[in-house]
């Protein structure tokens, strides 16, 4: 019944679509670290899957199928990783954390943001830790004197079962709270009964968003864990720079090596929104051609 209502969300979706592209190839070229992004307003490189309206379900339920042995796949590689497996990229997996989370701290992007929305890591999940990010943002407010004040902190809280979710900005850690699967997410109030502000109802744009999934390729494409959460929120987000005429935010996943896969082997469909760039324990590698200018 759930992969039913997948088919037809899907189909709706599809409706909708008045122009749809196609993916670009990527670079090959991985790098260390990050250089600013700077990228127009409406960026025909972030497209979607070419799919024709009169698509029927046959054809969708073969997507869906294909994700699921992706999915399924993946969550075995991570589990059953070994140490001995880990250390082949001469990394163990917490060390692995650590270097994908300097990659980012050490990136002119993420220096010069000012406001970001990022995933609160979960272990149980196999999720890259973004303990250390967070911290960071936290835990370091800028230093008396200097003109730059502490970043602006948006985090996820799942609202439904339909795919709704609302980014919510924090100050602490103490204003995050394990929800019944043990995931780490703000309260909707703060400890004071007020409203926490809401990403999409800021004032500012956000500059970054640092997002999680289960396996990517080089040319932009990300499986996530099948609820659609990550993919309808950055459509809105991207609705509401366009429409208030913002820079579009750069969207940049964290993963392990075991995630990245061939290209081709992550079946996508219009309601999927690529990343821009990618981060692994190697490296930063970027996808689009603003993010390519890393490679200069």
């Amino acid at each position: 019944m759930r992969a039913g209502r997948l088919v037809n969300k899907a189909r709706r979706a599809l409706m909708t679509q008045s122009c749809i592209l196609t993916l670009p190839k990527a670079s090959p070229c991985p790098t260390s670290l990050g250089s600013a992004i700077a990228r127009p307003l409406l960026n025909p490189h972030r497209s979607f899957v070419t799919m024709n309206k009169d698509d029927d379900s046959n054809q969708l339920e073969a997507i869906f199928q294909k994700k699921r042995s992706l999915r399924s796949k993946i969550r075995k590689e991570l589990k059953n990783m070994t140490p001995i497996q880990r250390s082949q990229e001469g990394i163990s997996r917490s060390g692995s954390d650590n270097a994908i989370q300097s990659i980012v701290l050490e990136a002119p992007w993420f220096k010069s943001s000012k406001s970001l929305c990022a995933y609160v890591s979960c272990d149980a999940l196999r999720e890259v830790d973004t303990s250390k990010i967070l911290s960071e943002i936290l835990c370091n407010p800028a230093e008396e004197g200097h003109t730059q004040s502490r970043k602006n902190l948006y985090v996820p809280l799942v609202e439904d079962r339909n795919s709704n979710m609302r980014m919510l900005k924090i100050s602490s850690f103490n204003d995050l709270a394990a929800n019944s699967m043990n995931i780490l997410e703000p309260a909707p109030v703060d400890c004071d009964g007020n409203q926490r502000e809401d990403v999409m109802q800021a004032s500012e744009p956000v500059d970054l968003f640092i997002i999680p999934g289960l396996a990517f390729d080089r040319s932009g494409r990300r499986l996530g864990r099948g609820g659609g959460y990550y993919d309808m929120f950055l459509k809105k987000y991207e609705e509401l720079a366009k429409a208030r005429n913002w820079k579009q935010p750069f969207l940049v996943a964290l993963s392990y090596s075991a995630q990245i896969v061939d290209e081709g082997a992550i079946a996508v469909t219009p309601n999927d929104v690529p990343i821009d760039a990618l981060v692994s324990p190697t490296g930063l590698i970027p996808i689009n051609p603003g993010a390519m200018k890393t490679c200069d």
